[in-house]
């Protein structure tokens, strides 16, 4: 019974990577991290599964700006979020101005494990 067992074990323990790899990340966005970019009105982010929308988002706050040394941090409202298959679309109403931005997103994938991440990004 304990050679069973320890087969079992073994068996269940080499699964578990596999499943923890199905999980969905973030493979590339646009902008990208770190990236200093110009006349920006649209952000997206790209994944390696597909997600639930519905239960899917973003948010986008603007941390500082050019010659407000204080700047307090501003959400960013207004802007719209579209899925299309393994992409999230944020569409601006109007270009991003210059100043330094964090985006926050967050999915579900289509196993129900939520992730989130987020990143930041300056505009010029």
């Amino acid at each position: 019974m304990t050679r069973a067992f320890l087969t079992f074990a073994a068996a269940f323990a080499m699964a578990l990577p596999g499943v923890a790899a199905a999980h969905s990340k973030l493979v590339s966005s646009s902008p990208a991290a770190d990236a200093t970019v110009t006349k920006i009105n649209k952000l997206t982010l790209t994944f390696s599964e597909t997600f639930l929308a519905p239960m899917s988002g973003a948010e986008l706050t603007m941390t500082g700006m050019p010659g407000m040394a204080n700047h307090a941090p501003m959400p960013i409202k207004g802007f719209k979020t579209s899925v299309e298959g393994k992409t999230m679309t944020l569409a601006l109403p109007r270009a991003l101005p210059a100043g330094t931005y964090n985006l926050k997103w967050h999915i579900v994938g289509a196993d129900q494990h939520k992730m989130e991440g987020g990143y930041s990004f300056t505009v010029k």
